[in-house]
């Protein structure tokens, strides 16, 4: 029987990210595509009982969990540096940069440890990472570099990227993401449209005041003539480091109530706001793959986004690219790009047969798959 012990630590962290979505979605295709012979465990820090059963309702089929004894931020720090708390044995794969990577034989096709990096922000955007979070992502590649047997990254922009700071060749393996199975407009559509307080026409965008999401320049967009009083369904945090949206959006010269902010959605009404958008905007200046932007895609709805490479790769032609060179700029080249679309019904329509095909191109089945295909090439 083959092991895959798989890093799920990011599952309980208690802060809903894409790093801790991406884990769930993965192991769980993961576990329902394993080969014959081979079975998935799940590795995690010291959490208590409560934990420990939230962790196997979010991921049925685990063959087991192997706690290790120190807690996450302990365990982070260890493997950063080099202790050899050990997740047992057999492979291993972390959908983060959470891993732990030691010295080991790359011969030994039972001794194999492949990580994941989503991005390069660490580099290119310290400051919005954060500096101890960044000195740590920058630390943990070093050793990937040193030890991990394959990388994972999401786009072939993160590839080359990644490639230019960690010199990693042909050991980067692309392994990108997709929506949840679970994103599906439910039958109480209308009542929960209601609930949210959704309006007829409005423009979504997923996103936070973090200076990476572009969400400042969105604001800034939505201030042009040319969308009137259209409002904006932010999905997403109000606050980020102490900075609210709705202050945000009072300096950006938009009145109040035209911005709206729902905070981190369930699928269910997620896939609401994101169906009923007239356009979704996702106007991030840096990213490493994208999703919300596959997400809008999947249920028609026509997406403008920002010309940054790993987007521009997921969208793939099937959303309106705005480029954020000239930064002062950009906003009002976002606001004519929605404009645009507005104003032409039959753009919309195309992008909405254009979108729900380069969705369907995407699924955790697939990345699964490709991750079991990995090892069995390692």
């Amino acid at each position: 029987m083959t092991t895959l012990r798989v890093i799920v630590d990011d599952v309980l962290t208690g802060v809903p990210d894409g790093i801790s979505r991406y884990s769930v979605e993965l192991t769980r295709q993961l576990i329902a595509t394993a080969p014959r012979g081979c079975v998935v465990e799940g590795v995690i820090a010291a959490h208590d009982e409560t934990d420990r059963r939230l962790l196997q309702q979010l991921l049925p089929g685990l063959a087991g969990v192997h706690a290790l004894p120190v807690g996450s931020r302990e365990l982070a720090l260890a493997w950063q540096m080099g202790v050899k708390l050990s997740p047992g044995e057999g492979l291993v794969h972390s959908p983060s940069l959470l891993a732990p990577l030691f010295k080991h034989d790359p011969s030994d096709a039972l001794s194999q440890t492949t990580v994941t990096v989503h991005d390069v922000c660490a580099w290119t955007a310290p400051d919005a990472v954060g500096p101890v979070e960044a000195a740590w992502q920058r630390s943990m590649v070093k050793r990937a570099r040193k030890f991990a047997d394959a990388v994972v990254v999401p786009t072939h922009a993160v590839a080359e990227q990644l490639n230019e700071v960690a010199k990693l060749g042909d050991r980067i393996r692309v392994i990108g993401g997709a929506p949840s199975d679970s994103l599906r407009v439910p039958a109480d559509a209308d009542a929960r449209a209601e609930a949210l307080r959704l309006p007829e026409r409005y423009v979504a965008t997923v996103s936070s005041l973090d200076p990476r999401r572009g969400l400042r320049e969105l604001l800034a967009a939505m201030t042009h003539p040319s969308l009137h009083d259209l409002p904006l369904i932010v999905v997403g945090p109000e606050e980020y480091r102490g900075q609210r949206v709705s202050t945000a959006a009072m300096e950006a010269g938009l009145p109040e109530g035209r911005v709206q902010t729902l905070g981190t959605l369930g699928d269910a009404d997620l896939a609401i706001v994101l169906s009923r958008a007239t356009v979704f905007a996702y106007p991030n200046l840096s990213s490493g793959f994208g999703l919300p932007v596959l997400e809008a895609m999947r249920f028609g709805t026509p997406v403008v986004h920002s010309n940054d490479p790993a987007v521009s790769e997921v969208a793939f032609g099937a959303g309106v690219s705005v480029p954020r060179e000239d930064a002062a700029g950009y906003p009002e080249r976002l606001a004519l790009a929605i404009a645009e679309l507005l104003a032409d019904e039959a753009a919309r329509e195309r992008l909405r047969f254009a979108g729900m095909d380069r969705a369907s191109a995407f699924s955790w089945q697939d990345s699964a798959e490709r991750v079991w295909q990995l090892h069995a090439e390692l």
